[in-house]
């Protein structure tokens, strides 16, 4: 069985530069279709196979191809899907350090890499989640347990208009409402502005309230916009607040040199976001949390029972299930650290700064097409456009540009997807996949301007 799987896999892995950059979605019919009870009795692996390979992953986003510009590409390298075959099939249990000490300890040597890569000081400790949304509400837990206690009504969290919808969601699930979490404004760079962030944290220390968290952004999903992360970390400091950075997307951009300064800052942080199904290209699911002060983290979290192993255990060793709020969970950190032992941190270096001098190349090439207007050029490795030509009025330049990332996508080379910011429809390109290479950008740009003369008025591109 196992054999059959992996030549399945194999295969489809062979022929992703051939797939379609994106699969028929409008699946509905075959979803209502697919609806069934348990089966009473078994059936054989091959035709489950056979429909799987053959009818239902294709009807997909194909993530893992190097076309994919959508949305935030996660790749998936290969041994990650290795490290979970060995993990799912031991099924080794991982939630105390007790029950299996040396595995848990390659999980504390996978996070601690991601503390050095960050720049964070030895004391700090972290948590491998499904992702980032996970990370970021547990760091969230962390800054009420830490500023508020038990008076959560009167804190406040503030953010930027441009963060991922995971921050208003995390502050809820940790007991801030959404009347006590302000969407601080951005700039004209899609960034937050810190002298509104000023005034309205002095508003809500004048009305009583407590402000208690700064989220802000490495990297943002709709422009690649990258927070002041280094005035943000001021303005918490002199105010006794979190500060907690969004780098789900972007974090990992820190290890090429290049960048520092664009994300300078990051290291002050109080607690990061990490995604490493982005940064380090591994398989969907692959969230992580750092936290500057380690024993908040454990604070916020650990909790004991009769039940679980009473032999302590040194203090120099670490604990999942009193880092973080499960006790079952899987082994997430098998795959980080199996992949990084294989090919090495400076694979992985490597590989983004590459990312980066692609985006940079598209960037330029995209920019010098017809009727393209550069509305965010890329600070990592995203950017952001919209479609016009003399005359156009905003709504026609939105449709166009609408037009724009579904025509390209139909051509089935690439795809790319769009979103709305400062009240506009903007095209965008996100770069972070690492089967993507020069004759994939270079399709991109062929198959954009392709599109872009289907589109705008024949006059207009004379």
């Amino acid at each position: 069985m196992a054999s059959d799987v992996a030549a399945r896999c194999i295969d489809h892995l062979a022929s992703v530069d051939r797939q379609p950059s994106c699969g028929d979605v409008d699946a509905a019919a075959l979803c209502r279709a697919l609806r069934e009870p348990a089966p009473e009795h078994g059936v054989a692996l091959e035709p489950l196979l056979d429909s799987l390979f053959r009818d239902w992953i294709p009807r997909s986003f194909t993530t893992i191809g190097p076309g994919y510009f959508a949305y935030i590409p996660g790749g998936g390298i290969y041994p990650a899907a290795l490290a979970d075959f060995i993990a799912d099939t031991t099924n080794r249990y991982t939630g105390v350090w007790q029950a299996a000490p040396a595995l848990v300890q390659l999980e504390a040597n996978a996070l601690d890499w991601l503390r050095a890569w960050m720049g964070f000081p030895p004391e700090a400790r972290g948590l491998f989640t499904t992702g980032g949304s996970m990370a970021t509400f547990n760091a969230i837990v962390c800054a009420r347990e830490r500023h508020l206690g038990a008076e959560i009504r009167r804190g406040v969290l503030y953010t930027s208009d441009q963060a991922h919808h995971s921050v208003l969601k995390s502050a809820k699930l940790a007991g801030i409402m959404p009347d006590r979490v302000r969407a601080i404004e951005s700039d004209d760079r899609f960034r937050l502005r810190i002298d509104v962030l000023r005034e309205a944290i002095a508003a809500d220390r004048r009305s009583g309230l407590t402000p208690c968290a700064v989220v802000s952004t490495a990297g943002t999903t709709n422009t690649g916009a990258v927070d002041p992360l280094d005035q943000v970390a001021d303005v918490c400091d002199g105010e006794g607040m979190w500060h907690h950075i969004d780098g789900a997307y972007g974090a990992f951009f820190y290890l090429c040199d290049d960048l520092r300064d664009t994300l300078r800052g990051l290291p002050r942080a109080d607690s990061l976001t990490l995604d490493p199904h982005k940064g380090m290209f591994l398989p969907y699911g692959t969230g992580a949390l750092l936290v500057r002060d380690g024993a908040a983290l454990r604070a916020a979290h650990e909790a004991t029972a009769a039940y679980l192993p009473a032999m302590p255990h040194p203090e120099d060793f670490y604990d999942p299930s009193q880092h973080g709020p499960e006790l079952s969970r899987g082994f997430p950190g098998l795959r980080v650290w199996l992949s990084v032992k294989l090919f090495g941190a400076a694979a992985f270096r490597g590989a983004i700064a590459e990312k980066r001098a692609l985006t940079l190349d598209a960037a330029r090439s995209v920019a010098s097409l017809p009727g393209i207007v550069m509305d965010a050029a890329p600070e990592l490795s995203l950017f952001a456009f919209h479609l016009t030509w003399p005359g156009a009025t905003r709504s026609e330049e939105d449709a166009a540009t609408q037009a724009l990332m579904e025509k390209t996508t139909a051509l089935g080379r690439v795809m790319v997807t769009g979103c709305t910011a400062h009240g506009r429809f903007l095209g965008r390109v996100c770069v972070l996949s690492f089967r993507t290479h020069q004759r994939e950008i270079d399709a991109l740009v062929e198959d954009l301007a392709a599109s872009i003369q289907d589109i705008v008025p024949k006059a207009a591109l004379r």
